[in-house]
């Protein structure tokens, strides 16, 4: 138990970068599950740590247990705690399921599973708040499942009107003219599970300052054509494309458990390219 922690039920580890706070846990067919508390935004719930429970917005990635075994978990936290039911955004094609598990897990609990369940799909945008957008993305996994990028919005002058006085930006405005235009920038970016083509088919997981990932296989001698026609990257899928990561940080989690976590350290400590490796945080 952890002293500063009334709950100390489900693992994770907390990184802070850039005035963004990662927090989480993934290892492959246990249990993933993140959070961005600046962001008030969670990625998938294969489990669900009593500290998360506040967290408003998840995206779920895809319907495997590990990443949504503790959906009616969360929900039934915020219920016994009086919370507002949470908004869950899930790919389109498992809604109807999920809403399924919560009405059987809500038969078998005795007690309301009351979320906001919405469906995603690919080009879809969500409005976190007036700063902040989400956008969707497909994966490619064995099931439907989604990546999302969590965008910041900014208004930005526009081009024809910088150096004018400000008295001329008030007029051009109470007139009705647009005088700014919305700049987004790239936050966190979380791909879930899946082969490079997921990430290949969005530039924003290169350019966001923040990218959750996986990087399920690591060994030489686990054959790549395999791991991509299950939906999961290898340590050489990160090799091949480390000109085109521009993150400042990229978190890899999602380990098979075929491995230890020094075996992991060691090799991706030995393999990588000292770029790449700066700005890598092995999470395990």
């Amino acid at each position: 138990m952890n002293a500063d922690r009334p709950v100390d039920n489900a693992p994770y580890l907390t990184h802070v970068h850039g005035g963004l706070t990662v927090e989480g846990w993934s290892r492959a067919a246990v249990q993933s599950y993140w959070r961005v508390p600046e962001l008030k935004v969670g990625f998938d719930l294969g489990a669900q740590p009593w500290d998360f429970m506040g967290t408003p917005n998840w995206f779920v990635s895809h319907a495997h247990l590990d990443h949504i075994a503790a959906l009616p978990v969360y929900v039934a936290r915020r219920r016994m705690m009086k919370m507002e039911p949470p908004v869950v955004y899930v790919p389109t094609e498992s809604l109807e399921d999920v809403k399924k598990l919560l009405l059987i897990m809500q038969r078998l609990d005795r007690g309301r599973q009351h979320a906001d369940l919405r469906p995603v799909s690919p080009g879809d945008e969500i409005e976190l708040s007036r700063e902040h957008v989400v956008s969707v993305f497909n994966t490619v996994h064995t099931i439907p499942s989604r990546g999302f990028v969590v965008w910041e919005r900014r208004n930005k002058l526009k081009d024809e009107f910088v150096g004018l006085p400000g008295d001329k930006l008030r007029d051009l405005k109470l007139s009705g003219t647009a005088i700014t235009r919305e700049v987004r920038i790239p936050l966190v970016a979380y791909s879930g599970d899946t082969s490079p083509a997921g990430l290949d088919a969005c530039p924003a997981c290169f350019d966001a300052k923040v990218l959750i990932t996986e990087m399920s296989f690591i060994r030489a001698a686990h054959r790549r054509d395999k791991i991509h026609k299950y939906g999961h990257m290898h340590m050489d899928d990160f090799i091949e494309r480390a000109a085109r990561f521009q993150n400042e940080l990229i978190v890899a989690a999602h380990y098979s458990t075929r491995y230890h976590p020094n075996e992991v350290r060691k090799l991706v400590d030995a393999k990588l390219p000292a770029e790449l490796k700066a700005k890598l945080k092995v999470w395990i």
